[in-house]
């Protein structure tokens, strides 16, 4: 048993979501999005670094050697799965292992919008699942590709990096690939994957021109593919996409949305009112007739007008499903507020409103 297993059965039976190991300072414990440290000692630079080359192997020790960061998935002695990141810093070297859940979410268990399941019976496309890092992006998308697993008879092809939930074949097949170990980049992982005669790919970062571009060739020529970005609202994913690709692709990429892209997924990770667990809260944009002239004729501005009118399409902003759910008593008033965009209607539910104005009395 490698004894770093012992810090990560500690944070699984506490219920974390992350554990952080850093030189300096005791290991740390992501709990409901908040850091709480582990009642233990301030771990020394050679301490760290035996635990974590511990469960390395001899290539991933001399890739951290280099000076690079690495990617991996781990399995505990205790049977506990992780992704996992190392790297090095000023102080020495450092680690950030997420715990993935054991049991494979369903779309109902997550709570997300019905819309979600629909766009997943859709045969062509792109869907993509946005957020920033350790808003549930992977969650959703594992749950997405159990659903069509379990519902239709496909060949989905799943691109990760690392591979964080092992997905056994049911009515579909499913095969998962890893960055670094069976494919070299995203890019060419959606190249190969389309001469294997694939229903469905998941590409699981768009993080460069070359795999975005790759990915709207399959989504253009017969294929569904699944995404993620790392973009914090509809409108910022629209501009994010046509700003990745060089200029004279432009009008090809609008083009390209207009016509293919089915919908974006923007979520967040918000306390529950027990303050015990978190839950997902979306932004939906669904890619309607009035929704790709707004993006062919540059007017990604108005597309949030365009989503508050779309509720029949399933469609609704951030702060809409933020006070749905507040008003549902799903989540924590005080957790929404620093997650609204506009954040007066929630005033009144908070803290926040006594807080303001108290501070105005006083000036």
């Amino acid at each position: 048993m490698a004894r770093i297993d012992s810090f990560l059965k500690l944070g699984l039976a506490q219920g974390c979501s992350d554990m952080h190991l850093a030189v300096g300072i005791p290991p740390m414990l992501r709990m409901q999005g908040d850091l709480v440290p582990i009642k233990f000692r301030d771990l020394a630079q050679s301490e760290l670094e035996s635990y974590i080359t511990e469960v390395l192997s001899p290539a991933q020790i001399k890739i951290l050697e280099s000076g690079n960061d690495l990617d991996f998935s781990y399995v505990s002695s205790e049977g506990g799965r992780f992704r996992v990141n190392v790297f090095r810093k000023e102080t020495g070297i450092g680690a950030a292992f997420r715990a993935i859940p054991s049991k494979m979410p369903s779309l109902d268990e997550l709570a997300l919008p019905p819309i979600v399941k629909k766009l997943c019976d859709y045969h062509q496309g792109m869907i993509l699942v946005t957020g920033s890092t350790g808003t549930g992006k992977s969650t959703t998308l594992a749950a997405m590709i159990d659903h069509l697993n379990t519902t239709r008879s496909l060949n989905i092809i799943s691109l990760e990096d690392p591979i964080e939930f092992v997905h056994r074949s049911k009515s579909s097949q499913v095969i998962q690939r890893e960055l670094h170990t069976h494919l070299p980049s995203f890019a060419e992982g959606v190249r190969a994957a389309m001469r294997e005669d694939p229903d469905v790919i998941l590409v699981g970062e768009m993080r460069d021109a070359a795999t975005i571009s790759m990915a709207m060739t399959a989504a253009e020529t017969g294929h569904l593919v699944l995404g993620t970005l790392h973009t914090t609202s509809a409108n910022k994913t629209i501009d994010r996409l046509i700003d990745a690709l060089p200029t004279e692709e432009r009008e090809q990429t609008k083009s390209f949305m207009a016509q293919s892209l089915l919908a974006v997924i923007t979520q967040v990770l918000v306390k529950t009112p027990d303050l015990r667990a978190r839950r997902a809260v979306c932004e939906v944009l669904v890619v309607s007739k009035a929704v790709a002239k707004l993006i062919q004729t540059d007017q990604t501005h108005q597309i949030p007008s365009q989503m508050l009118m779309g509720k029949d399409y399933g469609m609704q902003l951030m702060d809409a499903a933020l006070m749905q759910a507040v008003t549902d008593k799903q989540i924590d008033p005080e957790d929404a507020y620093g997650y609204a965009l506009d954040k007066r209607p929630f005033e009144r539910l908070t803290t926040h409103a006594s807080g303001a104005s108290s501070s105005s009395s006083g000036t």
